[in-house]
């Protein structure tokens, strides 16, 4: 059994390994240990990737949020403003709408009084004509003076009437 070189060769294999195998394995034991540190190192990393990026996310989706808020406060402000200036609008037309009614209504009542006063000097001055004319043809002169006179006298009273 020790003249065969097979034995020699497991010998030397075995010898060989109990030698280098602690060594072997201690290298090969820390490249693993440094490998799976590595990818701890990864895994903590991404992990915390992870959690920036769903921070950053729900900061995101809050701040759009908040935009959307912001926004229909703003459209809500523009409709309450656009219906004050509605309701401000229809006032002022509806006090121009009176003011001109009223003015319309003024006018005609001027118009109105100015054709009365225009009537009733056309009418006094055919009465005056129509007088002079029955006084000039049938009355004589001392009885003219006379209604003159007494016309003159009446004229303060009745243009105060």
């Amino acid at each position: 059994m020790f003249k065969t070189p097979e034995f020699w060769v497991l010998a030397a294999f075995v010898v060989f390994f109990a030698l280098l195998g602690k060594k072997l394995v201690d290298m090969i034991g820390g490249a693993l240990d440094e490998r799976s540190a590595a990818i701890r190192r990864q895994l903590d990393e991404a992990e915390k990737l992870k959690r920036d990026a769903e921070a950053a996310l729900a900061e995101y989706r809050k701040k759009q949020a908040d935009a959307l808020k912001e926004a229909e406060a703003i459209l809500a402000l523009a409709r309450s403003e656009a219906q004050a200036l509605e309701a401000e609008q229809k006032a002022q037309i509806e006090q121009r709408l009176k003011r001109r009614e009223t003015q319309a209504v003024e006018k005609i009542a001027q118009a109105e009084a100015q054709a009365l006063a225009e009537v009733r000097d056309a009418a006094v001055d055919l009465a005056m004509t129509a007088t002079r004319r029955v006084l000039s043809e049938k009355v004589d002169g001392n009885v003219a003076a006379g209604l003159v006179d007494d016309s003159i006298k009446e004229l303060p009273r009745r243009l105060r009437a």
